[in-house]
């Protein structure tokens, strides 16, 4: 009879997962720092902050093969579309220096309630959108 091995299965300390803050949101320019498309620039189409994963445009394509199914009316054949990439494998790109920069947070006061902007580290411009 073969033996084998016996496989660890331990949870990580504490029995949960410590997870990164992401500090992207949707529609921000970053830049790939790492992996096949490293140096391509995008927009971010979606955010998982539960796996630390965003979904940048034009970066990570893969060829999805896909059945043709007439009751859905999805016609088949080969598609290709992104597939997320960690979220610490892309830096966001500053609208005021045009460079991949790390997020500083700054609380500004407006009145009596107080609110937390996104900041370059380089310039010290705002990385969040007027609304």
């Amino acid at each position: 009879m073969a033996r084998t091995a016996k496989v660890s299965r331990r949870k990580a300390p504490g029995g949960v997962k410590v997870r990164e803050r992401v500090d992207l949101k949707k529609n921000d320019t970053v830049k790939v720092l790492a992996g096949r498309d490293k140096g391509k620039t995008g927009r971010v189409l979606s955010v998982d902050r539960e796996k630390s994963k965003v979904l940048v445009e034009h970066v990570a394509m893969v060829k999805r093969h896909t059945r043709p199914n007439p009751s859905k009316q999805i016609k088949g054949g080969v598609a290709e579309r992104e597939s997320p990439i960690a979220a610490s494998n892309v830096l966001i790109v500053c609208p005021g220096c045009h460079k991949a920069v790390r997020v500083a947070h700054k609380v500004e006061t407006v009145g009596d309630k107080a609110r937390r902007t996104r900041v370059c580290r380089k310039c010290g411009a705002s990385l969040d959108k007027k609304a």
